[in-house]
């Protein structure tokens, strides 16, 4: 979807911010060196019923949709991938339009002249029994949990041109057709097997021309590694939908076995600029995923992880929360959800993580301390946004 490219050329810069002091990124230090700010969210903006979302953005009144604005607004990332946004008819125009480029609570509306929305996995029937419970029908016999076709889709929103002409979608790439995955094969019959699809949503890659640059960012959200049993059908898929992007940045011989909806086949070209985004659900130290599943984007040697998102809302969240906070291994600074109604307590499951020809300057997470005004846009359980938080990298372009 694009909106009025006459605006681009002022929006080029993109690196004066105009958000306020406190849990708000800084703005870039001048430098003759411009940055782009990349972002994903998990917004939360999901809703239990099909056409649920529409009508809730249809009118500027919904207090959570004018949060996760607010909250965008607060970061001012120049593309943002938001997680869990029901996909539907003019849902991603009526949330820019009625909330994105209206101010929220004193902050500056900002504008996004691009987007890039498809359909996703989750709620779409698959006519097979996959979670052996000798029914057909419900979210846990969709292609990707959920209760309805397009529930926990995604958007990509951009203040630079999305080519869509190049998008690459992966929606339909079956699981069986990754060499040595983890696909329990006891569990799913040969018949389940041959129709079922890696992503529980979808992978995209969008490039995204950022002055004589491209940049793919690679966006997914792998299904959390729970809700099953003793075979750990959702544990392994999730392990293998973020090893699907780890194959895809590594070069020919690893990505070869990839095709894309359009037939298309290999990972990304040798050389590309790319940067993965998303709620992935898994934690390189702690939570329930398999073998640290994040950890094969952390030490990939085409990922720049030298620069972590870090906020001072999360260790002190964790230290107020205690429980399974007391027992993590993982720096609690480095958290992005807050599970902190149970196990496994908070959680580093949000990320942004570039190529290593792009040169992170600085990132964080939108993750404020209870003291400063702008916690009421996290706040705790129930929250008031999204138990996900916005998470930011600046880039050098």
């Amino acid at each position: 979807m694009r909106r009025t490219p006459a605006v681009l050329a002022a929006l080029a810069a993109l690196t004066a911010l105009t958000t306020p002091a406190g849990a708000s990124p800084p703005p870039p230090a001048p430098d003759r060196h411009p940055t782009v700010r990349f972002a994903t969210f998990n917004a939360s903006l999901n809703r239990g019923a099909e056409g649920q979302l529409v009508a809730d953005l249809a009118t500027p009144g919904n207090v959570q949709a004018a949060n996760v604005a607010e909250t965008i607004q607060r970061a001012r990332p120049d593309v943002v991938l938001i997680n869990e946004f029901d996909y539907a008819p003019g849902a991603a125009d009526l949330f820019r339009d009625n909330y994105l480029e209206v101010g929220q609570r004193g902050a500056s509306p900002i504008t996004y002249p691009y987007a890039y929305v498809a359909p996703v996995n989750t709620g779409v029937p698959s006519g097979f029994d996959l979670n052996n419970d000798g029914q057909v029908g419900g979210g846990d016999d969709a292609f990707g949990f959920g209760l309805f076709p397009g529930q926990y889709g995604m958007v990509v929103y951009s203040r630079y041109p999305i080519d869509t002409a190049r998008v690459r979608t992966f929606q339909h790439f079956l699981w069986k057709d990754m060499p040595g995955s983890l696909l329990p094969r006891d569990w799913y019959s040969g018949a389940e097997q041959a129709v079922l699809r890696l992503s529980s949503k979808s992978h995209w890659d969008v490039p995204i021309r950022i002055g004589r640059r491209t940049v793919h960012l690679l966006a997914a959200h792998p299904t959390p590694p729970t809700f099953d049993g003793p075979e750990d059908r959702n544990g392994k898929r999730n392990h293998d939908e973020i090893r699907f992007w780890a194959d895809y940045v590594a070069g020919p011989a690893r990505g070869r076995y990839i095709y894309d909806d359009a037939g298309r086949r290999g990972g990304l070209r040798p050389g590309s600029s790319f940067v993965i985004a998303g709620d992935l659900n898994a934690d390189p130290y702690d939570g329930d995923s398999v073998d640290h599943a994040a950890r094969q984007l952390l030490d990939h040697p085409r990922i720049a992880t030298r620069v972590v998102p870090t906020s001072a809302g999360a260790p002190e969240a964790a230290a107020l929360q205690g429980g399974a906070n007391l027992d993590h291994r993982g720096d609690p600074a480095r958290d992005t959800a807050d599970f902190a109604d149970g196990a496994p307590g908070n959680l580093r499951v949000d990320y942004v993580l570039p190529s290593r020809r792009l040169h992170p300057v600085r990132g964080g997470v939108f993750w404020p301390v209870a003291a400063d005004p702008l916690a009421r846009l996290t706040g705790v359980y129930p929250f008031p946004t999204s138990d996900h938080r916005l998470v930011w990298l600046d880039l050098r372009r």
